[in-house]
């Protein structure tokens, strides 16, 4: 899931400064590419396999493409690898690539290292050699597989860290007519509202006199917790 597929933040527009690199273009890679490609950031996409690289090239998914072996540093260095500002490592069932090329980057100076993982041990050694971030997308995406059938008035959500999420919401039945004031929800639930209102508009930061209507949704952050604690 992407921040832009919140619909208060449709109108929103990225920082086209800022630089992506993906390593790997299997299923996940490809998707990473396109998404952020389609949010007009620039993106360079990598893999060492010519075939995957000329598939990413007629399907354009990224701004620039390079056949690469990232095990090597000096290809890294060549390439300009180490000057952008966040890369991602896709290459989560290749172990030995995934930590060397995880590895390589850190050590050429990358701010900003997401590297997907295939198993526990695999986001042990990552986190030991300096994988900033680690992620699991087949389980994240069974997670919130899970969470859209059980709680069906969750819109979308994003999680901002393993503990922490922003949420879109359908007003909950027993905060409908109520002001956001009258509800203290940071107060009462632990969660601040960053939006109140529907596809045709949001209001940022609302009023705390604002009133919480029937068919208008919320977006709100808090801790996982506690946003399992709001009354959907």
């Amino acid at each position: 899931m992407n921040l832009s597929s919140f619909n208060f933040l449709k109108s929103w527009h990225p920082d086209n400064n800022k630089q992506f690199a993906v390593i790997g273009l299997g299923r996940f890679g490809r998707a990473v590419c396109a998404t952020l490609h389609e949010n007009r950031y620039e993106v360079l996409a990598v893999d060492r396999d010519e075939k995957l690289v000329n598939l990413a090239l007629n399907d354009r998914i990224a701004d620039h493409v390079l056949c690469l072996d990232t095990t090597e540093p000096s290809a890294l260095k060549e390439a300009g690898l180490f000057e952008f500002d966040i890369v991602i490592v896709a290459i989560g069932n290749f172990l030995a690539e995934s930590i060397i090329t995880t590895l390589n980057l850190k050590e050429g100076g990358v701010k900003h290292v997401v590297t997907k993982a295939s198993s526990e041990v695999h986001q042990k050694l990552l986190k030991k050699v300096g994988a900033d971030r680690v992620v699991f997308p087949e389980r994240e995406m069974g997670c919130a597989l899970a969470r859209a059938l059980t709680r069906p008035r969750i819109l979308e959500q994003f999680e901002l860290d393993p503990n922490h999420s922003i949420v879109e919401i359908v007003v909950p039945d027993k905060f409908e007519g109520k002001t956001l004031s009258e509800l203290d929800l940071r107060k009462s639930h632990g969660i601040s509202v960053l939006a109140v209102g529907k596809d045709d508009g949001f209001e940022i930061n609302p009023s705390p006199q604002a009133k919480l209507k029937k068919g208008l949704a919320m977006v709100v952050i808090g801790s996982n917790r506690d946003l399992d604690q709001l009354p959907l």
